[in-house]
Order: structure tokens, then sequence, then C-alpha cells
């Protein structure tokens, strides 16, 4: 078998790499992307002091959270009522910080309401500290943060895309170039 010039054969390996460069990029923005997430979407929509006690617009679709900012551990208390129903609270565990227009926030409770409607929403901490409660959507539920359409998880979804197609397209380009290079001598 005639030995093949490795520089006639195109396109170049280097295109391989430009195509998961385009990924690395890709990924790169996704990460810069979910890091910067509009925080208005998931920052507390009311905010408030112990003992206050606030009227809320509660919708269960919108998964309303109750969040604490605080430096340092605190007990609390909290109840709801009013409303077309009974709301109840429950605690949450496992909920990453996150902050938002220089406060930092952690979700610790969640209403559960049976229906749309305006709650009273009253949180109180024993021990005076410097305490903030908001009520606001689950973290989770912010489209622009966790849906699987969302840009963060689709530009580097994309780029892998191009990555592993222009990968295929090269090596494929590069194998029928060789057979023709090996056929003609």
């Amino acid at each position: 078998m005639p030995r093949i010039d490795s520089e006639a054969i195109k396109p170049g390996l280097w295109s391989i790499a430009a195509v998961w460069a385009v990924f690395l990029a890709c990924a790169a923005a996704g990460w810069v992307l979910f890091l910067r997430a509009d925080t208005a979407e998931i920052a507390p929509m009311r905010t408030f002091a112990s003992g206050e006690r606030v009227t809320v617009p509660v919708d269960p679709a919108d998964r309303p959270a109750v969040y604490i900012s605080s430096d340092t551990p605190v007990p609390y208390d909290c109840s709801v009522s009013g409303g077309p129903g009974q709301a109840r609270l429950a605690a949450t565990t496992g909920t990453p910080p996150f902050t938002a227009d220089g406060v930092t926030w952690e979700r610790f409770l969640v209403i559960n309401a049976p229906a749309r409607g305006d709650y009273q929403l009253t949180c109180t901490a024993p021990e005076p500290a410097s305490v903030r409660y908001g009520v606001g959507p689950e973290l989770l539920s912010a489209g622009r943060v966790s849906g699987i359409l969302s840009p963060p998880v689709l530009l580097p979804a994309a780029g892998l895309l191009v990555a592993v197609a222009g990968t295929v397209v090269v090596l494929a380009r590069r194998n029928i170039v060789r057979k023709r290079l090996a056929i003609s001598g």
C-alpha cells in the first residue's frame, strides 16, 4: 500500500479541535448565563421584617416559598392565615442560598395553599437578630434558571451537537480523501 502524504488529506485535524473549541465556548457561556441568571425572577417579591404581618397574593401554580436572610442561624415561627382556604407552611431543606440585589436569601418554607388568593403571613424570630423574610416563587420554578429549554442548558447542548457533528463530518471527509489518494496512488 503506498504511503499517503498526511498534508494532502483535507480537512485537517485542526478542524476537529476548532469544533470542540466551539463546544467549550458554548459551555462556558452557558455556565456564565446560569450564574448570572436574572435574580429578579427568583428574588422574593415581597420582603418584611420579623413580627410584621403582610398580605401576599399566593398562586399555588407559582409554587410560592418563604425565604430568610440573616447573618446567623435564627429560630423562627411563621404562620399563614386568610385566603379562600386553609394554607399550610412546610419546612424545606437542602436549598442552596442565592444572592439577589446584594442580599443573600435561603428558602426555608413553602406555602401549600389550596387556592389562589390573598393570604396573611407573619414570621417572628424570638432572638434579636438582623433578619428579613421574603415571599416569592420557588427557586426551581423560575423558568430561566431551571427549565430544560433555558439558555444555560440549550447553549452547551447546541455546542455539543456542533462538536459531535463536526467531528463526524471531518473524520468522514478525511476517510473519503484518504481512500481517493490511495486509489490514485
